[in-house]
Formats: structure tokens, C-alpha cells, sequence
């Protein structure tokens, strides 16, 4: 395992770790729990072809939770030296002390930890100087302003590569990490069209190897070409129409699924699908999956934040909810088990249709293309949607001309089970990977 780049190895991580575990059980705790891990990187950013800011961070830092019977106390630290670690178990021995007792709380039960841990292929290093990363920064720049001379202006580009390891141990046996590495390229710029009209859009490519990520030059002119698009705004009137969600902001209806799916939100009551289990909350077209295996995935793990183990699942089949994401602590509060999803889900799979964008446009005959979101308008508690957008207005299966300055709405409930078809044009830039979706209704409020 490659961890020579890193202050400290992956085995003196889980020997500080150990050390911790120690100091708790010596001041009395009866169980606890430490993540501790090193990270850093470096960012550097161009604006018209001069350099704006070169960035280096190296972090370092230990949490430790313990518990005393049904109390909970936890503390952190940047520092990492001896008498620091018994300083901060000391601060979280205090405050356990001093809380309401929890009879849900305490360690993931031993018999659901992970075991016998398999290579994600998650460590990629992307050995890249400031001036190869300045370069590649500029290169994408220069790629996105040639795409029209209507790009009049940059916000600029950026360069990042990031590298970590971490060491997750509890009292229960568990002990376990591995490095990372995530490396990402973006740009962003501005076109001005007729009486003086602006409009930015930006794009940008990660993956855990730079070799994954699209070139620079691919970037930028995507970036370039969905400024451009951008230009000629027309008015569009107040009505209800088919409304398709671009696969860069679909993933963001999934999280929305996933919140509302959460055992945090569940156990609080406060979540739109409260008492859904086995009930469709989907179209019968979409299925979803969760897949922590995959190689390089952006969201895999072998284990959850609390060393449970993950597992491949489906979480939706033919629109029907096959499971939550719960934690340990969510799940003892709704008389469940836990999913391993204590940090999140890991890489949720929308599967994808038979059409591209294009196919989608065609099906949907009239409609909106959104393209951007503004706003945070969701109630959790009644799945209600109300979101400013932006995109294109769609006839005969064909872009027509670009609109701002609306405001989408309905209700998830509604807008989830209204799914007509879900894109193939996956975009993978986070944990969840989703092509664009169809939904046969939604109120635009236009002029």
C-alpha cells in the first residue's frame, strides 16, 4: 500500500488509533470509538491567462468519541502528539459525564463490522507541479474562450489534487483505512450577447485518478459551449408542462430520495416518506441501486464511518422502496438494523433508459430543460418543491431558446412517481450517478 507520501504510515495511524482506544479504557470508559487522518493537496487557479491563487494544505486530525454506560462525549484535535490525544480523550471523558444518559447510542453492534478487507483501487497520487497545474489550468481556459467570440470574460480555471488516509478504530476490534485521492479540473466563463446580455456557466471533471478525468481541453470547451447556449433568453408564460432535469442536477433529485430515506429524518418524523417501506415512491421505470464495490468509485467503501460492513443492495426496484439508510444509532431508534450508511450512501446507481438527452427531448415533444437550480425551496416534512431555474424551452423535441428567471414547482411525491424515463447520459461526479430525468408534470411560473 502506498502511504510513503503521507507524515505518517497507515500503521502508525492505527497505532495512534490503538494509543487512544487505551487512554479511553484507562479513564474509565466503557467502549469508544477514534477516526483519525492526514490529508493534503494542492489548487491552483488562472483568470485570462494570469495566475489568481496557488493554494497548498496539509491537515491533520484526531476524533474520539466515548461512552460511559448510555453517555456520550466527544472531542477532536489538529495535533496529533502524545500528550494532545490524552488531553482531548480527557475533554471527552468530561463532557460524557456531564450528559443525559442515550440508551440508543454506543458502538455498531461487533457482529456487523467489516472483515477481511478488499482494494477499492482508491489511491491514485497525481504527481503534477504548480507550473504542469498552471498550465493545464490555462490550457482549459484558452480551450473555453475559443469556443465563441461571444465569451467575452472568465471567471477562470482550476487545478486541485487532493490525497488522504485515515484509521477508523473502536473498542469492539475494529481497526481499519486506507489512502485516497480525488484530483479535479473546472472552468467557468462569460458570454455577452445582444443589449448587453451576460450569462455564465461553468464545467468541470473529477475522478480519484487524473486519468480518469476528461482533458482539459474537453472541459473547457463544455464549459464554453454551455455559456453560449446560454445567450438569446426569451419569456416563457406561467403553465404546466413535462419538465426534464438535466443529469448534472438529477443527482441532486436522488439526494433529495436519499434525505428523505434517512434515518435521521425518519426517526424525527420529519421526512415526506415517513412509513413508505415497500410501497412504490417511484415511477415503475426507475431502479436504483447501491454499489460500494466499485473500482475507483468516488463513493465506495468496504465499511461505513462506524466500521460496519457495506453491502451491494437495491434500493429501489420497479419504483417500490426496498430499504432506508440507517446508522447505528438511527436504526436502535426505529427498532431496525442498521444499513452501514453511518457517513452516507456509497455510489447509488439510478439505472439508466434507452435515450441520450436528445431522445429524451424528442419524447418529451414540449417542455423545460432545466439546466441550473437557485434556491433551497424543499420542505423535507411534505415533500413541497419550489426552485428558481433556469434552461431552455423545448418544442416539437427541440431546443427553441433559453430561459432564466422562473420558478419550477410541485411536489416530490408527485414529481418522483411522475418519472417517464431516466437518460442514458450518466454523469458520474459524485456519489450518486443518474442520466437525465423526464417528469411528466411540473407548474413554471413564467411571466
Amino acid at each position: 500500500m502506498q502511504d510513503t507520501r503521507f507524515s505518517l504510515t497507515l500503521n502508525q495511524l492505527k497505532d495512534l488509533s490503538q494509543q487512544v482506544l487505551k487512554l479511553a479504557k484507562a479513564a474509565g470508559a466503557s467502549a469508544a470509538e477514534t477516526d483519525i487522518s492526514l490529508s493534503f493537496g494542492q489548487n491552483v487557479s488562472v483568470r485570462l491567462d494570469e495566475v489568481e491563487t496557488i493554494e497548498y494544505n496539509r491537515d491533520k486530525g484526531m476524533s474520539v468519541t466515548v461512552y460511559f454506560g448510555d453517555r456520550r462525549g466527544s472531542a477532536s484535535t489538529t495535533d496529533l502528539s502524545e500528550q494532545a490525544l490524552s488531553d482531548t480523550v480527557n475533554a471527552a471523558c468530561s463532557i460524557a459525564r456531564y450528559t443525559a444518559q442515550d440508551p440508543f447510542c454506543g458502538l455498531a453492534d461487533a457482529n456487523l463490522l467489516a472483515t477481511g478487507m478488499r482494494d477499492l483501487d482508491l489511491y491514485h497520487p497525481w504527481e503534477i507541479s504548480v507550473e504542469q497545474a498552471i498550465a493545464l489550468a490555462r490550457s482549459c481556459e484558452a480551450a473555453a474562450l475559443k469556443v465563441d467570440k461571444r465569451i467575452t470574460n472568465s471567471e477562470g480555471a482550476g487545478v486541485s489534487n487532493s490525497e488522504g488516509m485515515f484509521v477508523y478504530a473502536n473498542s469492539n476490534g475494529f481497526c481499519q483505512g486506507y489512502p485516497t485521492s480525488r484530483h479535479s479540473i473546472s472552468c467557468s466563463v462569460i458570454a455577452e450577447g445582444k443589449n448587453e446580455e451576460m450569462q455564465r456557466d461553468y464545467w468541470y471533471s473529477t475522478a480519484r485518478s487524473a486519468a480518469d478525468m476528461e482533458s482539459a481541453a474537453d472541459v473547457g470547451h463544455k464549459a464554453g459551449e454551455r455559456t453560449v447556449r446560454r445567450l438569446d433568453i426569451r419569456k416563457v408564460s406561467t403553465q404546466q408542462c413535462p419538465v426534464i432535469f438535466e443529469n448534472s442536477l438529477a443527482s441532486g433529485l436522488i439526494s433529495n430520495f436519499v434525505s428523505a430515506i434517512s434515518g435521521g429524518n425518519l426517526y424525527r418524523k420529519s421526512s415526506f416518506l415517513l412509513d413508505y417501506l415497500g410501497k412504490p415512491v417511484f415511477s415503475p421505470v426507475v431502479q436504483i441501486s447501491e454499489r460500494p464495490f466499485l473500482p475507483k468509485g468516488l463513493a465506495s467503501s468496504a465499511f461505513d464511518n462506524e466500521g460496519v460492513a457495506t453491502r451491494d443492495r437495491e434500493l429501489i426496484i420497479d419504483g417500490v422502496l426496498q430499504g432506508y439508510m440507517l446508522s447505528s444509532y438511527s436504526s436502535r431508534k426505529l427498532g431496525m438494523t442498521t444499513t452501514g450508511n453511518a457517513g452516507g450512501n456509497h455510489n447509488l446507481i439510478v439505472k439508466s433508459g434507452e435515450h441520450d438527452l436528445n431522445g429524451l427531448l424528442k419524447q418529451m415533444g414540449k417542455g423545460l430543460l432545466v439546466t441550473e437550480l437557485l434556491g433551497h425551496g424543499l420542505n423535507m416534512v411534505t415533500g413541497d418543491y419550489s426552485r428558481g431555474a433556469a434552461g431552455f424551452w423545448v418544442e416539437h423535441g427541440e431546443i427553441q431558446h433559453a430561459v432564466e428567471e422562473i420558478t419550477i414547482a410541485s411536489n416530490l411525491k408527485d414529481m418522483f412517481l411522475g418519472i417517464q424515463a431516466v437518460g442514458n447520459d450518466v454523469l458520474v461526479q459524485g456519489s450518486k450517478q443518474c442520466g437525465s430525468i423526464l417528469i411528466e408534470r411540473m407548474t413554471i411560473a413564467g411571466e
